[in-house]
């Protein structure tokens, strides 16, 4: 009998990720993060890691804690190590594309003081050289792509995908492609500069 054919992607629950507690997860990316040039991040439901304030990381990750139902919840260390670990976006030798859905500006996650100090924290990382922030208005008519799952691509060789009950690294050059190719059909429906500002801004309007 043939065997089966192989994928190179790794699916791993996320269980077994969090099973030492959310700190050490955060920091099992630092490596990834220091040897990747070029980020490209799409997300349809929270901020992206790269961009979140301790705040926001935090109310993020303790329900995560809650959700996993840990033993101990670590959610306050591990929203300071994703933030320490996301200080990478100051690098002006590299490249971020983060690409939002606008329905993410309005997804509460911790109080109103929290996503408001979260929607500053969007307009002064938007204006960082190295940093391409891309809002999908929520009146986009005739979508070329749905909303899809969070997935994160490091340079061009691996593509992280954010499920409810487990990670997939994928490193298999179709795949990746594939995903690149979705990328570009969501970023093409994107705006930013001025109308992404104002997409923020009104956003936060709205919690005042």
């Amino acid at each position: 009998m043939p065997s089966p054919p192989h994928h190179d992607a790794s699916y791993t629950e996320w269980r077994h990720k969090v099973h030492d507690g959310l700190e050490p997860l955060q920091n099992s990316l630092v490596q990834l993060f220091q040897e990747t040039r070029h980020f490209r991040v799409y997300s349809s439901t929270l901020m992206p890691g790269l961009l979140q304030t301790e705040g926001y990381a935090a109310a993020v990750l303790r329900i995560v804690a809650d959700f996993e139902e840990l033993p101990v919840n670590d959610s306050t260390e591990a929203a300071r190590a994703r933030v320490e670990r996301s200080r990478v976006i100051y690098d002006p030798e590299r490249r971020f594309v983060l690409l939002v859905e606008e329905s993410v500006l309005y997804n509460q996650l911790g109080d109103t003081e929290v996503m408001i100090s979260q929607l500053e924290y969007l307009l002064a990382a938007e204006a960082l050289p190295s940093v391409s922030l891309e809002i999908i208005p929520m009146a986009t008519r005739e979508r070329v792509q749905w909303p899809r799952e969070t997935f994160h691509v490091y340079d061009e060789r691996l593509v992280s995908v954010e499920l409810v009950s487990a990670k997939v690294n994928i490193t298999q050059p179709s795949e990746i492609s594939l995903n690149l190719r979705a990328f570009e059909q969501l970023h093409s429906m994107a705006v930013d500069g001025p109308e992404a500002r104002a997409l923020i801004l009104e956003a936060r309007e709205q919690l005042r």
